[in-house]
């Protein structure tokens, strides 16, 4: 009976431990969560992310923090914080993420776990901290060659602004150590070299002074495949765009981003790159381009409406130019030629026929396959 009895306040004791226990850690410690990371990135590239707990208690806790990244954001270390806590304490998580698909992206939130010191009751959560990310598309080498180039730096004739127009020359002078050799007048050198003093004649250009340059993106047809290609292509021409120092802006459907120099109108075109889709059914409206401005039309079909759109920009475009992916995808640099299975559409074919009559009216085409390289745009 005395046993049973010890047995009964034992349980009771018990009992009571496990009920204080309870009560006492029903609230959460004090938690403060940060993240640092930068606002946006590219596609395939990797950002830094910190992540810093602060914690305080007036009770000893035992404590477990899980961060998730976003699905298409990988950290190359699991964000995971966990021990025990008395007081104040402050940790600090270092990693970096690997950056999937373009887009925008909102962390999901932590969850914060905490018990006892005993562990014997477990209680959850959740901490919302908005975190967002700019994936924007990446990009990939654009060589451009001298017929594409033109199309980024058109503009009037400058001394000193802009890019050399090599269809012009200004005049000539003396070499001098650091002249590039393909600049070396060399008709001109053989007639000098009989004079007293005479010696190697470099050519001066023209420049090309900048103008503007628009990426419209035709979203009215075409796959995934297509927009993925052709979202990497706009956004290499427009990163490339605005190494040249040309104002830039990026177009869709009856859209389009403000015309900039700076980093805002960066960041408006490449972050409407990353959340453009497909809108299947749709028409090509292409809103006038800004006078003398040079304007990229990347298509995966083409068709009349299309063409009649670059017809009505050219009355204010500098120079029209459409880039037709009509296999929906294109070499990149370093990729291998695919077989290539299908033909090419009736409407890309009918584009191919009406180049001729079309460059005569400003407008330039291009047809890019699935077996060619970017690298040979234009040659």
């Amino acid at each position: 009976m005395t046993s049973l009895l010890v047995a009964l306040i034992w349980a009771l004791a018990l009992a009571f431990v496990a009920a204080m226990l309870w009560w006492l850690y029903r609230q959460p410690p004090e938690v403060t969560l940060t993240r640092e990371l930068p606002r946006a990135g590219f596609s395939g590239g990797e950002v830094p992310l910190t992540v810093r707990l602060g914690l305080r208690s007036r009770l000893p806790v035992r404590y477990v923090l899980e961060d998730p990244t976003p699905g298409s954001v990988v950290p190359r270390a699991a964000v995971n914080f966990a021990g025990d806590v008395l007081g104040e304490r402050q940790s600090e998580h270092q990693t970096r993420v690997i950056l999937g698909r373009r887009g925008e992206f909102d962390w999901p939130g932590a969850t914060l776990r905490w018990a006892d010191p005993l562990g014997l009751f477990w209680r959850s959560r959740p901490l919302h901290e908005p975190t967002r990310l700019e994936v924007f598309p990446g990009t990939h080498g654009l060589l451009l060659p001298d017929l594409l180039r033109p199309l980024l730096s058109e503009g009037g004739l400058s001394r000193t602004l802009g890019l050399e127009d090599a269809l012009s020359l200004r005049g000539a002078r003396e070499y001098v150590s650091g002249d590039p050799p393909g600049r070396i007048h060399w008709r001109l050198s053989a007639r000098q070299a009989g004079e007293p003093g005479g010696g190697l004649m470099v050519r001066e250009l023209e420049r090309t002074a900048a103008s503007s340059l628009t990426v419209y993106l035709d979203t009215s047809a075409g796959n995934d495949i297509y927009l993925e290609s052709a979202v990497r292509l706009a956004s290499s021409l427009i990163t490339e765009g605005l190494a040249l120092g040309l104002p830039v802006s990026l177009a869709t459907a009856g859209a389009q981003t403000p015309t900039g120099r700076g980093e805002d109108a960066a960041q408006a075109a490449l972050l409407a790159l990353a959340q453009v889709r497909l809108t299947p059914g749709g028409e090509p409206r292409i809103l006038p381009p800004r006078s003398g401005s040079n304007l990229i039309i990347l298509t995966m079909l083409g068709g009349p409406v299309l063409t009649e759109q670059a017809m009505r920009a050219r009355a204010t475009a500098s120079r029209v130019t459409i880039l037709a992916l009509p296999e929906g995808f294109y070499l990149e640099p370093g990729e291998n030629p695919r077989r290539q299975w299908a033909a090419v559409p009736d409407t890309v074919r009918d584009l191919e026929r009406q180049a001729g009559a079309l460059a005569a009216a400003g407008i330039l085409v291009f047809v890019l396959r699935g077996n060619q390289s970017v690298l040979r745009l234009g040659v």
